[in-house]
């Protein structure tokens, strides 16, 4: 009998947890937003923005408020009801997380998913309230109050969770007082991974809803509707248009050059790394790191504000090459469009050479000493024991951030070649990554999201379809992948 139960209890607990891992993802999804109970909030805002950022929640009130249609404190309220049902579902979220630890855990985790639900219930209440408080506008076309779907949705699912936790709590025996709060090991270490796995599918996977637009004949400002739905009308115009298909090709082409030269060039860092563990002197040591480390860290906006100090027209080389006689007059190197790739490699190279060092001095420190020592024995000197020791331990690190930067062959980035970019090297500086933006962000006639959107997917995708081929490649060679 008390098996049965024990078996009982645990579905309790799972179908707890389901219901925890659809509020917690209910925070993100703007349909489901419960406090759009206006058609003055904007339809891609989430739960998570309404209840923790005012100002974007309800920017559209701005007229309403000054024609007095809405009270300020209504939103207020709508506001502080958003927060709390947020706060509640973060609550539910520690409870379903903390329900993998034993006994006394699980009637914690019972009791957070309880009050997570009930204070969530109260926000929409709040919320209801300040609905009700819409409905009573001197002007209800330009508010449109609504009482969103996604509303009924939570509050059921809400409900339920707390009918369950209720249950659980009564159900759970009681443990002993000696008894501590503990969790498995498997358990604990997924909990502190958690969070990074969350943050990769916030930022990561949840922005891939963004697709649709590829979809639609979308202009800023307007909504999706099926008024502008247009299928796979930019996915044909990618390839049917001849300015557009020579554009991509050129940008392409820059790309591919760039990412290569990257490529070529990854074995800089490890080089450095290598070279940089032989330096004996400890405080010269991490001097040089600490110098070729720092430029990583600097934002290419003032990388470039430093480029034209020392070579625009006036800067400090051209200032120097003038008063020695080798020029009449000073030159603008950074206009010019020649060896522009070199240029772009080199600025990235001193940007980013101590940085990517780093890893590998992690795993040089990792290599065992009694190698060095055995080979010391055997008479290697300084450059045998780097070559026959240091570099075969590097080479499996090596090989995997290579795979990884051949995925990534296609996104090299913008910062750097958006700020360096001029009406003379535009065509050869232009890389996939800043086209899209300028295609998408670019003025109100040349703006074309959807068509941006569409070659950000296919470049997702290619990306995919390298990682898969680079993975493929190194099992064949190395017998060894990451995936």
């Amino acid at each position: 009998m008390g098996q049965k139960k024990l078996t009982g209890v645990g579905l309790l607990i799972n179908i707890i947890r389901i219901l925890v891992i659809l509020l917690a993802l209910s925070l993100f999804v703007p349909a489901l937003n419960p406090a759009r109970i206006s058609g003055l909030i904007n339809d891609n805002l989430s739960l998570f923005t309404s209840g923790l950022v005012y100002s974007t929640a309800f920017s559209g009130f701005k007229r309403a408020l000054m024609r007095g249609w809405v009270e300020q404190g209504t939103l207020t309220l709508l506001f502080l009801s958003a927060l709390l049902s947020c706060l509640g579902y973060f609550a539910c979220s520690a409870g379903g997380a903390i329900s993998l630890g034993q006994l006394k855990l699980k009637r914690l985790s019972a009791r957070l998913t309880a009050f997570g639900s009930f204070i969530s219930l109260i926000g929409f209440g709040g919320i209801i309230i300040a609905y009700n408080q819409l409905l009573e506008s001197t002007n209800l076309k330009k508010v449109d109050p609504v009482l969103p779907v996604g509303m009924i949705i939570l509050a059921c699912l809400s409900v339920a969770c707390l009918i369950l936790s209720l249950a659980a709590i009564y159900l759970l025996p009681r443990p002993s007082k000696e008894e501590k709060y503990t969790m498995e090991s498997k358990y604990y270490l997924f909990l502190l991974m958690l969070p990074f796995l969350i943050l990769c599918m916030v930022f990561s996977y949840l922005p891939l809803w963004g697709w649709r637009y590829g979809l639609y004949d979308y202009k800023p400002g307007l909504g999706l509707s099926a008024e502008n739905f247009v299928g796979f009308k930019w996915f044909r115009y990618l390839f049917e248009n001849s300015a557009t298909r020579n554009d991509i090709l050129r940008v392409l082409k820059n790309t591919l050059a760039m990412s290569g030269l990257g490529l070529a060039t990854s074995i800089f860092p490890m080089a450095f790394a290598i070279f940089l563990s032989e330096i004996k002197a400890t405080r010269y040591r991490k001097l040089v790191q600490t110098l070729t480390t720092i430029p990583n860290f600097i934002s290419w906006v003032l990388v470039y504000a430093f480029a034209f100090a020392l070579f625009s027209t006036e800067g400090f080389i051209n200032t120097v090459l003038v008063d020695m006689g080798v020029l009449k007059e000073g030159v603008n190197f950074l206009l010019s469009g020649d060896h522009i790739w070199l240029k772009m490699l080199a600025w990235s190279l001193w940007k980013g050479l101590g940085w990517g060092a780093i890893i590998y001095l992690a795993a040089i420190s990792g290599i065992d000493q009694q190698l060095y020592e055995a080979a010391t024995v055997d008479g290697a000197g300084r450059f045998k024991k780097m070559w026959y020791i240091t570099v075969p331990g590097l080479l499996p690190t090596f090989f995997v951030l290579l795979m990884l930067a051949i995925a990534g062959i296609l996104s090299n980035g913008m910062d750097q070649y958006f700020v360096f970019k001029n009406s003379a090297n535009k065509s050869n500086i232009e890389v996939l990554d800043l086209y899209v933006y300028l295609l998408g962000l670019g003025s109100s006639d040349t703006g074309n999201i959807p068509l941006a959107t569409v070659v950000g997917m296919v470049k997702s995708i290619i990306s995919i379809i390298l990682l898969f081929m680079a993975n493929g490649l190194s099992k064949l060679i190395r017998k060894e992948s990451i995936i």
